[in-house]
């Protein structure tokens, strides 16, 4: 699947919220098209190769100030639903202080279907950093092909500093939400819930677990090792056998890659 397909289908798969902060790669596209043709007239080439310029560096402000405000709400978020569970424990738990079975096992419900939430927003952060390192990576390249430039490698080395590729951290959340979704909630709730969000997919085809699905699928095909894998894309991804993946791709009409 071409790019600009494929980012396409991934802004139509991520939450409404978010569609509009993914990289301009048609426009950019255009501008490459408008610099490079033999047609355009050299004041026009130039005032393209500004505008290319403009919005190349708006588009890694924009990609930095959504970014960070993500993360910013996801170490709140985290924190809020480690004091959720605290509290729920120390209330409802057979030693707290108003003990009561059908009370704790409620709230916790309600508690692990936010993390379970909160985790595919957090993926779906990660991949959203991918996709648009992969973007601009593939414009850039575009842009030195058609130009005769050598943009891509110093504008790459600059976009590697920028706080919207640097996922260190939310992968770390990724990881403790995990960790606690394994050692609160017992395995028999863990699977009456994965066959609920089966049945969601099946009968919805949307929701955030479908998104996050969809974000994995994405992130393992962009960083899969291929003919066409090189300096500057990502390296491969490394996820085990899911078989929330597996169901996904079985139930969705979509053909994600």
């Amino acid at each position: 699947m071409k790019f600009g397909k494929r980012l396409k289908q991934q802004i139509e798969e991520t939450l409404p919220a978010w569609r509009d902060k993914f990289l301009s790669y048609k426009e950019l596209k255009k501008l490459v098209r408008l610099i490079s043709s033999a047609e355009s007239p050299e004041f026009g080439k130039a005032d393209a190769g500004a505008e290319f310029m403009y919005l190349l560096n708006n588009e890694i402000d924009k990609f930095n100030a959504f970014f960070m405000e993500q993360e910013e709400d996801f170490i709140i978020r985290h924190k809020e639903l480690q004091q959720r569970i605290k509290r729920v424990i120390d209330t409802w738990g057979p030693g707290g202080t108003k003990p009561s079975e059908a009370e704790y096992k409620d709230e916790m419900a309600k508690v692990r279907k936010d993390m379970v939430d909160f985790h595919g927003e957090m993926v779906l952060l990660v991949n959203y950093s991918n996709i648009n390192y992969t973007g601009l990576a593939k414009i850039l390249k575009k842009y030195d092909k058609r130009t005769g430039g050598l943009l891509r490698l110093p504008f790459i080395q600059k976009v590697l500093q920028q706080p919207f590729f640097v996922t260190d951290l939310v992968s770390k959340l990724v990881k403790e939400c995990e960790n606690t979704i394994d050692q609160v909630f017992p395995v028999e709730v863990e699977a009456e819930i994965v066959k609920e969000q089966r049945e969601a997919i099946t009968v919805a085809g949307k929701g955030i677990f479908r998104n996050t699905v969809a974000a994995l699928l994405s992130m393992q095909e962009i960083r899969r090792g291929s003919s066409t894998f090189g300096h500057f894309s990502l390296p491969p991804l490394d996820l085990p056998d899911s078989d929330l993946i597996h169901s996904f791709q079985l139930n969705s009409p979509i053909t994600t890659v």
